[in-house]
């Protein structure tokens, strides 16, 4: 018997991402725990200065979610990467679905752990100075951020993060071609380094650094990260599909 039930594509999509939501809900948790450790890192400051001199002792210390916001890149690097492998594809079979809905479920769930990222990333600022407040010693002196301050940081950090799973989720996907990449990509990052600092130029990595971190418009910060990511994920879509026409 054939069934007359038709299913949209957008239909399709919308019960994959459901689906991948509850599927990887422990990676929420794991978020909220390397979040807590890198909180526990930036207790004791990002940086600090310190002043000697005629009996005088100063010590100025920094304290900021920067390191929070590391650790959740690298939460959401490792969480796309494993997105890619072979159990988590297979899941989508339990679908009727092709490559297109498939590939389009996985691109919103990158922006949803994205999201959560950059939100939680934000909000663990803000309890590190609770932190710090409540248990630092000395005086302590704050630079106060409004609101517009906080939706500002969770949008840049946003598509920081964005920017981050797509590149895992590039790299995820050429792992699954060969697992050669798993030591060829260290080696052409490290090995780049090595040229460059024996050629006595500035590291590439250091340019690329510049390009995305240090731009200072928001909105040109949007369409370079939103540019590359959707390169990044482009290439590893074509990368995946060629790869389960293969086998």
């Amino acid at each position: 018997m054939m069934s007359l039930a038709r299913t949209s594509s957008g239909d399709i999509v919308k019960r994959q991402y459901a689906f991948k939501l509850k599927a990887h809900i422990d990676s929420y948790s794991s978020l909220v725990g390397i979040q807590m450790l890198a909180l526990l890192f930036s207790f004791g400051g990002v940086g600090s200065m310190g002043s000697y001199g005629d009996g005088l002792n100063l010590e100025v210390k920094y304290y900021s979610s920067d390191l929070v916001l590391v650790f959740t890149a690298i939460w959401a690097f490792v969480t796309a990467t494993t997105l890619t492998t072979r159990p988590y594809r297979n899941h989508d079979f339990t679908f009727v679905s092709n490559r297109l809905t498939s590939s389009l479920s996985n691109i919103l769930f990158l922006a949803s752990i994205s999201l959560a990222g950059a939100l939680t990333a934000m909000l663990a600022g803000n309890l590190l100075k609770v932190f710090v407040f409540i248990f630092a010693d000395g005086p302590i002196y704050n630079q106060g951020t409004g609101l517009a301050d906080l939706a500002a940081g969770t949008v840049i950090a946003l598509f920081y993060l964005f920017l981050v799973t797509s590149a895992g989720y590039l790299i995820g996907s050429l792992v699954q071609v060969s697992k050669l990449f798993v030591i060829l990509i260290p080696v052409v990052f490290f090995g780049s380094l090595f040229l460059d600092a024996v050629a006595n130029r500035e590291p590439i990595v250091n340019n690329v650094f510049q390009f995305y971190i240090m731009e200072s418009s928001l909105l040109l910060l949007m369409v370079k990260t939103l540019i590359t990511s959707a390169a990044l994920l482009a290439a590893a879509v074509a990368i995946l599909n060629r790869l389960e026409v293969r086998r």
